[in-house]
């Protein structure tokens, strides 16, 4: 996965946003930590992992992707307002209960924002890659999930999403 590639298209993406809705003197983390968590839910609803009470399947593939790939916007977002763009980050698949991986993303956000440093960073980046390996995606469907979803964003910012 090219991390600084996806690192430079979120930047522009946030730039852009920032610069159209008059927020470069706002500081935006606290949104943005919202906004992970929000998105990591919505990820978990369409996996359905924890729905012990339901007989319902997760949602098709590429829907769970999509809002994997939301959730990775927002981590990216996050890494470039704290410059921790730069990172070794390793890629490992550790074959986890879904309902615990996704405990431990929250864990891993909070974290982060008790103690905003690249080691906790990098650890919730790591662990949402993970994620993505337990659902099932390559390196390549992330990717070109994400590049996809980016166009989307910028589509809506020229519509005044």
């Amino acid at each position: 996965m090219n991390f600084n590639k996806l690192f430079e298209l979120q930047r522009n993406l946030d730039q852009r946003i920032n610069t159209e809705k008059n927020l470069q003197n706002e500081s935006l983390f606290s949104k943005k930590v919202l906004a992970l968590q929000v998105e990591v839910s919505e990820l978990a609803n369409e996996t359905r992992c924890f729905k012990f009470w339901s007989n319902k399947g997760p949602s098709e593939k590429d829907v769970i992707l999509e809002e994997y790939v939301d959730c990775l916007h927002f981590i990216l977002s996050l890494g470039l307002e704290k410059n921790f763009e730069n990172l070794e980050l390793i890629i490992r698949h550790e074959p986890h209960d879904l309902t615990e991986a996704f405990l431990n993303i929250y864990i891993d956000i909070n974290d982060f924002v008790v103690c905003t440093s690249k080691d906790n960073y990098k650890t919730l980046f790591e662990d949402f890659l993970s994620l993505g390996r337990t659902l099932g995606f390559s390196s390549d469907e992330i990717e070109n999930a994400y590049y996809k979803k980016n166009n989307l964003n910028h589509k809506r910012q020229d519509i005044g999403y």
